[in-house]
């Protein structure tokens, strides 16, 4: 019998159809690289999730065939799921500098230690097993981002991670375009790339922009200076900074992951803050309003975020007076305009001045625009590609983008989260799909909750809770005290008490019918109590509480 021919399968578990938990598994015979670790965030009928990670179950079950998992940049959606995934498996980690010490910090929350960390710096090549990989030097709204080239027997990986093209980045460090220029004259098997932005027309402008804005709303502005943004936006801080050191004003750091990540960009050099900038937040009271600015988190309109609690008055060390200048130096991710809108309309409430996006220029996006799409395209020329990191809208635009640059429709493949696609010399198809979907962690508990507990959570959100308790006798299965009715979120029991009354009748008759049937089942007489009781109540009010009957026998 002959051999079976070798193939390479490349397999997203995230990041597909969604903004966020980016994964892909990389597979090549019996050998494993996977490419992010990211988590997303609950949508609105999520209730009391804190966060949503990739299902690993096709992991854990090929775990011994991982060399290691590779990441692109240090944001959440990119690597906020390692700890979960790292508690069940222990494999090496390769990043850039500024990813693994935000890793290391969440690593270090989670109570983590012994993990085998390993720094790769852009340009670098390490070899695992068949894998030759590359990390190559691409810009993002984090600094320290890479895409990753994985050479296989097969043919190359390319997979761009997030990014922009930014011909002047604040540090100097340029996007690789001659190395990804090179790898597209050796040949290409297949592209990965960032969708994010590929519905919007021309180019993301530079970062520098911003920090014209900035200086000049510095120049202008008396007053206390605010500024939000995402604290993992160095070059953005970078430039709130020397603004701040150019028109005399001392710099305040406010929220955890803010106060985090600045220490962490310090320690590894890719901040640059002048002597005696920084001060702490407990000696504002020593200068005048116009010698400040805070740098916060919280421009997502995060409840518990610092700025959120500012606007909210429930900040104990920032309250927020009549003239302030507040900044938000991001666009709300979709989905949270509202809390955005609620925040900077308390923030306006209070005498604040507030700029934000669509009033000036003091955001740019982290996504390549069409032009930089194209641009990757023509640089990359990949026999196949697989539009990534998007909604479905934007993986569909960015397929059109690559067909216009005139590559074949057949050559495209749209997956979906768990899609296996397979390549060999000769061809490449869609072959099977493995479990993916979303692991839900609430608290403590990962994966313990499931539909069905969010379906009553909803329930009880909506309609609320009754719950019937009766003690019957053992011999007769006669009512002996009962029944009482607990009401919780369904109606005001002292303004209802008619209804109530009602209620237990229709309970006390329910039992009555059970009795007469000689019913015994426990399950019979809780099902009859919840049935009668469930039509007298939609009858009378149109609403359909959570119904648990309790039953005791003496």
């Amino acid at each position: 019998m002959g051999r079976k021919p070798a193939k390479l399968r490349i397999i997203p578990l995230g990041g597909i159809n969604e903004i966020g938990k980016n994964m892909t598994a990389i597979e090549y015979k019996d050998e494993i690289v996977i490419i992010d670790c990211g988590l997303s965030f609950p949508e609105d009928e999520m209730l009391g999730i804190d966060i949503v990670i990739p299902d690993i179950s096709y992991i854990l079950k090929n775990k011994d065939k991982i060399h290691g998992i590779l990441l692109t940049h240090g944001h959440e959606d990119h690597i906020g799921a390692l700890p979960y995934v790292l508690k069940k498996i222990n494999v090496p980690v390769f990043g850039s500098r500024l990813t693994l010490g935000l890793v290391d910090i969440k690593l270090k929350e989670h109570k983590l230690s012994n993990l085998h960390l390993q720094r790769i710096n852009p340009g670098e090549a390490i070899k695992l097993g068949a894998f030759n990989i590359e990390f190559i030097r691409t810009s993002h709204s984090i600094p320290d981002s890479c895409a990753i080239a994985i050479h296989t027997p097969m043919g190359t990986v390319f997979h761009t991670g997030d990014f922009k093209i930014d011909y002047t980045p604040i540090d100097n460090n340029v996007i690789d375009l001659h190395k990804i220029a090179e790898l597209g004259q050796k040949g290409v098997l297949v592209m990965m790339a960032d969708s994010t932005n590929a519905e919007r027309p021309g180019a993301t402008m530079s970062e520098r922009s911003v920090g014209v804005t900035f200086e000049n709303i510095f120049r202008n502005t008396k007053k206390r200076i605010i500024v939000a943004t995402f604290a993992s936006n160095v070059h953005r801080v970078q430039q709130v900074m020397e603004a701040a050191y150019k028109y005399n004003r001392k710099v305040v750091v406010s929220g955890r992951s803010m106060v985090n990540v600045v220490n962490v960009a310090v320690d590894l050099g890719i901040l640059t803050v002048p002597e005696e900038l920084l001060i702490d937040i407990d000696d504002m009271d020593q200068y005048e309003d116009h010698e400040i600015v805070i740098i916060t988190t919280g421009s997502q309109g995060e409840p518990m975020a610092a700025l959120s609690r500012m606007a909210s008055s429930e900040h104990k060390k920032v309250e927020i007076r009549n003239g302030d200048l507040i900044v938000f130096s991001s666009t709300p991710i979709p989905g949270n305009e509202k809390l955005v809108s609620k925040v900077i309309n308390q923030l306006f409430e209070k005498g604040a001045e507030v700029i934000y996006e669509s009033l000036a220029d003091v955001h740019v996006s982290g996504h390549a625009c069409q032009e930089e799409l194209k641009l990757m395209h023509r640089l990359v020329k990949p026999k196949y590609f697989i539009p990534v990191h998007g909604e479905h809208r934007h993986l569909r635009k960015h397929a059109k983008l690559a067909e216009d640059l005139g590559m074949q429709r057949d050559n495209i493949f749209i997956p979906q989260n768990g899609t296996i696609i397979e390549f060999t010399k000769d061809y490449a198809k869609v072959n099977g799909t493995v479990p993916a979907g979303r692991v839900l962690v609430d608290g403590l508990g990962v994966g313990d909750v499931g539909n069905i507990v969010l379906r009553d959570r909803k329930h009880l959100a909506e309609d609320g809770l009754m719950v019937v308790v009766v003690t019957i006798s053992r011999e007769d299965r006669k009512i002996v005290a009962g029944p009482d009715i607990i009401s919780r979120g369904f109606v005001y029991v002292r303004e209802s008490e008619d209804l109530m009354d009602e209620a237990k009748e229709v309970v006390s008759k329910a039992l009555d019918n059970c009795q007469n049937q000689n019913v015994k089942e426990w399950s019979v007489l809780k099902s009859s109590i919840k049935d009668g009781l469930k039509d007298f109540l939609y009858e009378k009010t149109k609403r359909r509480p959570m119904i648990l009957p309790v039953i005791m026998e003496v």
